[in-house]
Formats: C-alpha cells, structure tokens, sequence
C-alpha cells in the first residue's frame, strides 16, 4: 500500500473501504471491503434494561475528545484471549492526525479519574465509522457505546458503522447489511449534516434512546 495521508483516509471512508494491520508491530496497512457490513441502525439500537440502570447511575464519567490518544492506544493494547492487534503505529498516527483535523473521536469512561474503558471512530458528516473499543471494567464499553449512540441520535446521524459483527455487538441490535446496500446508506449519510458536539449525561442518554426506538416502533 502506498504510504497514506489523512486526506486519502478520509477519501477511502467516502467510498466504503477501510485500512487495518496486520498485527501491531508490523507496519504494512491493507484495504478491507467486507462482502457484509455490520451497522447499527440508530433508531433501534437495543438497551438491554440492566445496562440502563448503569448509565443512569453515572458509575463512570463519560467524556468525549478529552484524551484520543489514550483510548487509541488502550484500544491497541495486548488484552486477555486477544493478544495480538490490528491496530499498529501506522494507524494510530494517522487516525490522531485526523483526530486533531476534527474527523475522529472518542467516548471515554472514567472511574476516579482514571480512564476505565472507551471507544474512537472517524466522524464525516452523517457517518460514523466505529472502529475500536476497550474496556478494563465490566461495562465501561457499553456504557461508552450507548453514550456515542445516543450523542449521533441527537446530532442527526444517519448511519453508525461497525465494520464486523460480533458477539459483543450482536447484543445491542447491530445488524449486516449487503455490500450495495451499505453503500447506499452511506451515501445518503455522507449527504446529510449533524453535528458530534451535543453533550448527553447518563439518564439523557436512555431518554434519547427510549424517545427515538419509540417513534419507529
């Protein structure tokens, strides 16, 4: 791959596809366009009820953009049963460049100040393209998902991308879509204006989520 610039990143997403490493300590970057992409659609997003009772109860402080470079690189990091990362120095540098352009963010969770869990993805107008999570304590992650999802809701996203399903996911409504459809959806969000920076607490957060799955049921 040719060395990419933050610029042919942001080209890249316009049109569907994505980089990844191979492992963290190799630097070579390749494409990615998955035959079925994992989505969540906003206006169904599944709050299970005893994850409500935690984001209501504000166990954790939940910022946004206040340390990128931390959650990137906690996300990059060896964990239990998943030693190995996609997420080699190539891509943290390029993603915090487009971080300090205003086209990534992150959500993250603290407990007593120290950051507990969190999530970044790459933000273009009506699209966002989540790419990686972590979490040290139970439901720091989940509680940083609901957060972001709640947060797109309010600033009028229209399409929230997840790339691969998985189990972790597959809990809160994530659903794959076809090839051609998801570039349909990313057009029409790519066409569309929101904004990330409307603030949500905990309790807002469930009432923005229950208010928009209520008007689509």
């Amino acid at each position: 791959m040719t060395r990419l610039t933050p610029d042919m990143l942001l080209r890249a997403y316009c049109t569907g596809i994505f980089p990844m490493g191979e492992t963290r300590e190799d630097p070579t970057l390749y494409w990615v366009d998955p035959d079925e992409r994992a989505i969540i659609e906003l206006h169904r997003f599944h709050l299970p009820r005893r994850l409500a009772r935690t984001v209501r109860s504000d166990a954790f402080e939940v910022s946004c953009d206040r340390d990128f470079r931390a959650v990137i690189e906690a996300c990059a990091a060896p964990r239990p049963r998943q030693r190995q990362s996609w997420i080699n120095r190539p891509i943290i540098e390029l993603y915090s460049a487009l971080f300090e352009r205003g086209f990534a963010h992150s959500v993250e969770c603290r407990v007593g100040g120290e950051l507990v869990g969190g999530l970044y993805g790459v933000s273009i107008n009506g699209a966002f393209f989540g790419e990686s999570m972590f979490s040290s304590v139970r439901d720091a992650s989940k509680v940083a998902l609901v957060h972001l999802v709640a947060r797109l809701l309010k600033g009028g996203y229209r399409l929230l991308d997840c790339q691969f399903m998985t189990d972790h996911l597959r809990q809160f409504g994530t659903v794959e879509i076809g090839r051609q459809e998801y570039r349909r959806r990313l057009t029409d969000a790519l066409a569309a204006p929101a904004t990330f920076y409307l603030d949500v607490g905990g309790a807002e957060a469930c009432e923005t989520l229950a208010q928009a799955t209520t008007h689509t049921s």
